[in-house]
This record gives structure tokens, sequence and C-alpha cells, in this order.
């Protein structure tokens, strides 16, 4: 089988007449971002349907619209990656919402999702379709020693690795990431794990991903999102991940004052992706925005 320029393998388009739309999240590249798949008519379609669709697909998640109320611009969602469903996905979200956009015009929609309900936003910007999303209610707390040794163990770091200034915690975003931040950017740079024991570790402990961290700065931080529990080794954005890291760094008093932050994800994997994040010490719920480009 052939394999596609993003490196994925192309979709076999199943039996039922399903369109099947591929986007890019975070990113104004089709050759950046984070692909997601999008179906926006699965009314009718089954879980072993739609996650034998997002198998084929191959993306670490597609976004199935399940539900319709046009005149209020509600939608159902569900995600689905190739190896089981996800409570919520970020990138999947903004590409969804880039394509929703695209069809029926900018403007505020609501998506209910099995974390909750997620208001975006999507406007018009040079030429571009730029949604921001609502996350439900963020909260973080200290990684467990047994939880961060056996996280370590796998990835192949030690403490040593680990920025002492930038705690692990267990931050929560609409589903649980594991937070470490690597003390320098080479340590980010380096990233060659065990899969299946890593995965191993997120499944013992419900984590949707590991998102690794180095701070550039007080307000723009890197990331790498691993994700075997998905069936990919690494996420190029993760816009959950943003969420709860957003959390996490209200939870830590590390933001006083409404702040945006920026984050570089994507760009050791050569998928650059540029994700933006709102926090606002008053609320729990975090504003994640980016942009969302068709490919092919």
């Amino acid at each position: 089988m052939s394999i596609d320029a993003d490196g994925t393998r192309p979709v076999d388009q199943p039996q039922s007449p399903v369109e099947i739309l591929r986007y890019t999240a975070f990113t104004h590249d089709p050759a950046g971002g984070n692909p997601a798949g999008v179906v926006l008519d699965a009314h009718g379609l089954d879980d072993a349907t739609m996650l034998a669709i997002a198998a084929r697909v191959g993306y670490s998640e597609t976004a199935f619209v399940t539900s319709r109320d046009e005149t209020n611009r509600r939608f159902g969602v569900r995600y689905f990656s190739p190896l089981a469903e996800v409570a919520f996905c970020g990138h999947a979200t903004v590409a969804l919402a880039v394509a929703l956009a695209e069809r029926t015009g900018p403007g505020e929609i609501v998506l209910d999702t099995p974390a909750g309900e997620i208001p975006v936003a999507t406007a018009s910007q040079d030429g571009a379709v730029l949604a921001t999303l609502t996350s439900v209610a963020t909260r973080s707390r200290p990684a467990e020693s047994g939880e961060l040794d056996a996280a370590l163990k796998a990835l192949g770091w030690d403490a040593g690795d680990l920025d002492p200034t930038l705690p692990p915690h267990v931050a929560f975003g609409g589903n649980d990431h594991l937070v470490l931040a690597a003390a320098t950017r080479t340590r980010l740079a380096s990233l060659d794990y065990d899969f299946d024991g890593l995965a191993e570790v997120m499944r013992r402990h419900d984590w949707t991903t590991v998102q690794l961290v180095w701070r550039e700065s007080p307000e723009r931080f890197h990331a790498r999102d691993p994700f075997p529990v998905g069936g990919v080794v690494e996420d190029p954005a993760t816009g959950a991940a943003a969420a709860a890291f957003g959390g996490y760094l209200r939870a830590l008093g590390l933001v006083t004052a409404p702040t945006r932050i920026s984050i570089r994800q994507g760009e050791d994997m050569g998928r650059p992706s540029d994700l933006l994040i709102d926090v606002d010490p008053r609320s729990a719920r975090i504003r994640v925005t980016g942009r969302a480009v068709p490919i092919g």
C-alpha cells in the first residue's frame, strides 16, 4: 500500500456512502499541523463503524457529527482514534469547526461531546478560518511517585532530565494528560521511548497523552505528545493537552493575570504546529485557538 505525503495510510473508503473530509489543524500549511478526519454526517453510524472509519483514515483522531441542530448551531460530536474512542480531541474540534464554518458561515457553535459542552467561536481572518474552543473546566494535581517512575522508565528519562521549577502533574482538559517538563530543549528533542511500555502505563492510569514541554519563556513553550494508546507514536498538535496545560499553569499559580501562551508543537517530527491558549486565573476553562486547512 502506498503512503501519503503526510506519512499516513490513504483512506480505504467504507462500504457505506460516508463522506470523509481531511483537515490539518493548528497550521496554515497543509504540510504542517495535526491531520484529522471529519465526518459531518455520522447519524446512524454505530460505534464499530466509526472506529473502523477512524482506523482506515489513520489519523490520531477523526471527529464524527452524530446529531445536528442547525437552527441553534449545536452539534453532537464523538471522537475516535484508530484504536479507541476518545472523550475529547482539540485538534479534531478545530478541524471540525473550520469545516462547518466553511459550509455554513463563521460564528458561534456549540459541540456536545462525551467530555461535556464545548463552545467554539469561528471567524474569518486573512482568507482563512480561525477557531477558538473553550474547554471544559480544567484541573491539575501532582503526579504520584509510582506514576512518575513508571512513565520516566518507559520514556527512557530520569529525574535529572526534568525542570525542577515545573513539577510533574496529571492535568485534565477533557481527558487526563501527564505533564512532564524537560530541563533542556535538547532533552525534549530526543524522544525514543518504549511504545508498548508507555502505552501500558497510560492505559493503567487512563492518560490520553503524555505532554512533554520545555519552557522557552514564561509565555512560550515547546511541546511533544506521545500518544501510543491511540496507536500513534506522537501527536503533532494536541489541543486537549494544551487546554490541560493551561489549567496546569493556572493551578501552579504561574499565571496571575489573563495571559496568552503560545505552544510550538510538532517541530521535531517535521509537522510544525502553533497553538494559542488563553489562561485566566479567575476561570478554570481555557481557550484554545488555531487554524485548520484542508488536505488535498
